[in-house]
C-alpha cells in the first residue's frame, strides 16, 4: 500500500525538440572556452607563441557567438551565462596565468598576487556587465561605450609584455616589476567606470567606407608578415583611444544635460 504522505518523485520534464541551429551559439562558446584553457596547457610546455595564439582566437571567438546567437534568434539566458563563465576564464585566469608561467614567478608571491587581483577585476568587470544588461534606463548616447575596459580586450592586454618579448625573438623582456604594475594598471581599467569605445556600435559613413576597407585589408597585410608588431600597435592604439572615449564621454553628457 502507498503512503498518502509520501511526496511524488520529480521527473524529468523535455521540453520538446528544438533545431540544432539553436545549439550553434553555446558550441561556439564552448570551442572558445576550450581555447582559453589550451593557452593555459601551452603555456605549461613554454610554447608562448600558441598561449598568445589560442587566447586571440578565444577573443575572436567571443566576438562571434552573440551575434550568431541574435542571427539565428537563439539567445538565452542560459547562452548569456555560459558566455560569462567562458569569458572569466578565457580573459580573467588564462592571460593572467600565462603571463606569471613567463614571468611574473620570477618575483613569486608577488606576482601570484597580481594573477589574483587581475582575475578578481575580471570578475566584478564581469558581474557588472551581466547586471547592467536588464538596465532600460540608458540614453542612446550611453550605448556607445562599455563600461571600463572589456574582458576580451583587458585579457589581451594583459600578453601585451609577452607579445613585445616575442616581437624581438624574446632576446628582449621588460622586468617583472614593470610587467606586475602593468596588468594591475589593465586589472584597474577592467573594473573601473571608465568609459570605453563600445566597437559594435561605432558608424562609418558612406564616404568612408572604401578607404575603411582599404584600411582594413593593409592591417590584415601588416597582421600576416608581422603579427606580434601588429598585435603590439594595436594594443597601444587601444590604451590611447581610452583618452579619447572618456573625452567624448563626457561631451556627449554634457549635451544631454544641456538639452
Amino acid at each position: 500500500m502507498s503512503d498518502p504522505n509520501r511526496k511524488p518523485r520529480r521527473r524529468l520534464r523535455f521540453r520538446g525538440e528544438q533545431p540544432i541551429s539553436r545549439l550553434f551559439p553555446n558550441m561556439i562558446t564552448i570551442a572558445g572556452l576550450c581555447c582559453g584553457l589550451s593557452a593555459v596547457r601551452f603555456a605549461m610546455i613554454g610554447q608562448w607563441e600558441m598561449s598568445v595564439a589560442f587566447i586571440i582566437t578565444a577573443a575572436l571567438i567571443d566576438g562571434m557567438d552573440g551575434r550568431v546567437a541574435r542571427m539565428l534568434g537563439a539567445t538565452s539566458i542560459f547562452g548569456a551565462q555560459l558566455d560569462s563563465l567562458s569569458d572569466f576564464l578565457c580573459f580573467g585566469v588564462s592571460p593572467a596565468l600565462v603571463v606569471y608561467m613567463w614571468q611574473l614567478h620570477d618575483i613569486k608571491g608577488y606576482g601570484w598576487a597580481v594573477v589574483l587581483f587581475f582575475a578578481v577585476c575580471t570578475a566584478l568587470r564581469l558581474a557588472r556587465f551581466n547586471t547592467g544588461l536588464f538596465d532600460d534606463t540608458k540614453e542612446e548616447w550611453e550605448k556607445q561605450f562599455f563600461v571600463g575596459v572589456p574582458a576580451p580586450a583587458g585579457g589581451i592586454l594583459c600578453l601585451l609584455p609577452l607579445i613585445v618579448s616575442l616581437q624581438f625573438d624574446r632576446g628582449f623582456a621588460l622586468p617583472p616589476a614593470f610587467t606586475a604594475c602593468y596588468i594591475v594598471l589593465i586589472g584597474a581599467l577592467m573594473a573601473s567606470r571608465i568609459p570605453t569605445f563600445a566597437g559594435k556600435n561605432v558608424h562609418i559613413r558612406h564616404d568612408y567606407i572604401l578607404g575603411f576597407m582599404i584600411g582594413c585589408s593593409a592591417a590584415l597585410v601588416i597582421f600576416i608578415i608581422e603579427p606580434w608588431l601588429f598585435l603590439s600597435g594595436l594594443s597601444l592604439i587601444y590604451l590611447v583611444s581610452i583618452y579619447f572615449s572618456a573625452r567624448k564621454w563626457r561631451a556627449l553628457k554634457a549635451k544631454s544635460l544641456e538639452a
